[in-house]
């Protein structure tokens, strides 16, 4: 919930909708044209599945040693993926304003690290 702050602010500072990017992320499930709270619905639960693929992956590559900038860098790299790579095939992704959406998953990035490096040293 904390990454999608800089895409929420960006929204709702420039008066877009805030849904915007979850019903974006529907769009992985059902068609453009599938009714809004379905697509919301649909985005969540693709977000979050997606979200917690990508933790895993992180927490089990990130270094012992400045987990949260390299989890930042990580969070960068999958912003290339997700927004420039497979984004690209879904309109509504592609229609999201980019840099609030590279700033969320740099934001998912260095929390994935923050948490992975508090765990480690609760070990």
């Amino acid at each position: 919930m904390l990454s999608g702050a800089p895409s929420t602010v960006h929204a709702l500072a420039t008066g877009r909708s805030p849904l915007e990017a979850i019903r974006a992320a529907g769009t992985l499930v059902f068609p453009d044209d599938a009714a809004p709270a379905s697509l919301v619905a649909a985005g969540a639960s693709a977000h979050g599945a997606i979200s917690l693929g990508w933790g895993v992956v992180l927490a089990a590559v990130l270094p012992r040693r400045r987990a949260v900038v390299w989890g930042a860098l990580g969070g960068l790299a999958i912003a290339g993926l997700d927004l420039g790579v497979l984004g690209r095939h879904w309109p509504r992704m592609r229609a999201l304003p980019t840099l609030p959406q590279v700033a969320d998953h740099v934001a998912f990035g260095a929390i994935v690290g923050a948490v992975v490096s508090r765990a480690r040293r609760r070990r």
